[in-house]
């Protein structure tokens, strides 16, 4: 099967673009290093799917496209069908990299859509689609190394945040109400967190909102938070991201 139209087989050669051991050889190669660069970016940052997972949920996508490219080439094949249950795997697994935690927080996300993500590139590969496998891994890396940076800019200037909060007592949440709204905050939710029930502490989660024209103008969470965290009463306190 030739796909003329990739650049990069226009450039390498017109071998790529067909099913032959050079090629097997090409793709799986090259499959290995795109997965290997966004498995790495995940390990770094001490996520549960790291280098094997991607590289192995890019492979298997690689594989299930160049069988199905030699078998529509070969025997007819209308369907894609070994792709496509491919695709469906690698979203099951991806599902179960979602976490929530202690602090009712929801965990994976990102590593889940990388995936998924990853096992496209795996098929692109497989199918000759080079071009289009380099550009989406480009893309995927500044959005796993880069865009945290804007994400947490943007964040910390929000006028809403969501916080972690310990109290010492069940007590203290009343003057920790006080105190906000002194600040020029509004509250919007608290929810109790039963995860920490037998450890002697008062658990919430908190989500803010702020309306005073000084601190929208001239604090960022982060100068809010160790304001709060200054107050005796409060065990500990930390922006939820």
């Amino acid at each position: 099967m030739t796909y003329g139209q990739d650049m990069i087989t226009r450039w390498i050669g017109s071998w790529s673009g067909e099913i032959n051991g050079m090629t097997i050889l090409f793709r799986v190669l090259l499959t290995v290093i795109l997965a290997a660069f966004i498995g790495w970016e995940r390990s770094s940052k001490r996520h549960a799917a790291g280098l094997r997972t991607f590289i192995m949920i890019a492979m298997a996508s690689n594989s299930a496209a160049m069988i199905d490219a030699w078998l529509m080439e070969t025997r007819g094949l209308a369907i894609p069908a070994i792709s496509a249950a491919v695709v469906i795997g690698a979203s099951m697994i991806s599902v179960y990299t979602i976490l929530f935690s202690s602090r009712n927080q929801i965990k994976g996300l990102t590593t889940s859509a990388g995936l998924w993500t990853c096992g496209i590139v795996g098929l692109s590969i497989g199918l000759g689609f080079y071009t289009a496998a380099v550009i989406v891994t480009i893309i995927m890396m500044i959005c796993l190394s880069v865009l945290p940076r804007v994400e947490g800019y943007l964040k910390d200037r929000s006028n809403f945040f969501e916080v972690h909060l310990e109290l010492n007592t069940a007590g203290d949440l009343k003057d920790f109400v006080a105190t906000v709204r002194k600040l020029g905050m509004h509250i919007d939710e608290i929810e109790f967190n039963p995860a920490y029930l037998n450890s002697g502490l008062s658990v919430y989660t908190v989500s803010l909102s702020i309306h005073s024209k000084e601190l929208k103008h001239f604090k960022t969470h982060t100068e809010i938070i160790d304001a709060m965290r200054s107050l005796e009463y409060v065990s500990h306190i930390e922006e939820m991201k």
